[in-house]
C-alpha cells in the first residue's frame, strides 16, 4: 500500500459531504446503506489509493452492512475519511475503520431518531401549522426552509466533527446535548398544536354561531392538563389518543 497518497483537497470533502446527501438512494434489504457509504466515500477513496487493487480493497471493506439515522451518518462519514487518511499513511491497521463503523451506527441512530424524527420535525410542523392563520400556504414552504436550515446546518457540522476529531466526536456529540433539546423542541411543539386547537376551536365556534366556542376551548385545555398528567403517570398513549378522539368526535357533533 502506498503510504504517499495526497492529502484530501476541499474539492474532494465537498463531494464527499454532497454525495452523503443520498446516502439512502440505493438502500437495499441485505446491506441497507452500506452502497450510499460507498459511493459517497468513493471520490476521498480515489483520492487516497491510487493503486487500483488498494483502491479495490478500500471500497470492499465499506460494503459490509451499514445502517444509521441518514442525518447523524455524516459523522461517521467524516470519521471514516479521518481513519482512511491515517489507513493510507500507514498509520493505523484497516480494521480500525470498520470497528469505528460498527461501534457508532446504531447510538447514533438512536440519537438522530429522538432528534429529528421525534423532536425537530413534529415541533417545526407545529410552529408552522399555528401560523397558517397568518401565513395561509406560505407556512409549508417556512417548513421546508426552517426544517432543513436546522438539518443541513447540523449535518454539515456532524461531518466536520468527524473530519476533525475522529473517535474522539462521540465527546463533541455528547456536549451536543441533543436529547435535552429535543425534549425543548417536544414542549414547543405541544405548546404549539395546544394554541392551533384552541384557536380551531374558537374559529369554527363563531362560524356556528359562536354559542360553543367558550365550551371547545375549555375543552381542548383541559385535554391538554389531562393528557400531560395521564402522561407523566405513565398511562399509555393510545388512552390519550382515545381522548382526544372523543373531543373531536363531540365537537364534530355540535359543529
Amino acid at each position: 500500500m502506498s503510504v504517499a497518497s495526497p492529502p484530501l483537497s476541499r474539492g474532494v470533502l465537498l463531494r464527499v459531504f454532497l454525495r452523503s446527501l443520498f446516502l439512502q438512494a440505493s438502500w437495499n434489504p441485505q446491506g441497507m446503506q452500506n452502497l450510499g457509504l460507498a459511493y459517497a466515500l468513493y471520490p476521498a477513496l480515489e483520492r487516497l489509493y491510487p493503486e487500483k487493487q488498494d483502491l479495490e480493497t478500500a471500497v470492499r471493506r465499506h460494503l459490509v452492512f451499514f445502517n444509521t439515522h441518514p442525518y447523524v451518518a455524516a459523522a461517521i462519514v467524516g470519521g471514516v475519511l479521518y481513519h482512511e487518511q491515517r489507513i493510507a499513511r500507514g498509520e493505523e491497521p484497516p480494521d480500525k475503520v470498520v470497528a469505528f463503523k460498527a461501534a457508532l451506527m446504531g447510538p447514533l441512530a438512536a440519537l438522530g431518531d429522538g432528534f429529528f424524527w421525534l423532536s425537530l420535525k413534529p415541533a417545526t410542523g407545529a410552529v408552522c401549522a399555528a401560523l397558517v392563520p397568518v401565513l395561509a400556504a406560505w407556512a409549508a414552504v417556512l417548513f421546508l426552509f426552517l426544517y432543513n436550515l436546522v438539518h443541513l446546518t447540523l449535518r454539515a457540522r456532524l461531518y466536520l466533527l468527524g473530519l476533525t476529531l475522529g473517535d474522539r466526536l462521540v465527546e463533541a456529540v455528547a456536549r451536543a446535548n441533543l436529547p435535552t433539546r429535543g425534549a425543548r423542541l417536544r414542549a414547543v411543539a405541544a405548546a404549539c398544536a395546544g394554541g392551533l386547537a384552541a384557536w380551531l376551536a374558537v374559529t369554527f365556534g363563531a362560524n356556528a354561531g359562536g354559542r360553543f366556542a367558550p365550551l371547545l376551548s375549555a375543552g381542548c385545555l383541559a385535554l391538554g392538563v389531562l393528557s400531560y398528567f395521564l402522561v407523566s403517570r405513565r398511562v399509555p398513549n393510545y388512552v390519550v389518543l382515545y381522548l382526544a378522539a372523543g373531543l373531536a368526535c363531540a365537537a364534530g357533533a355540535f359543529l
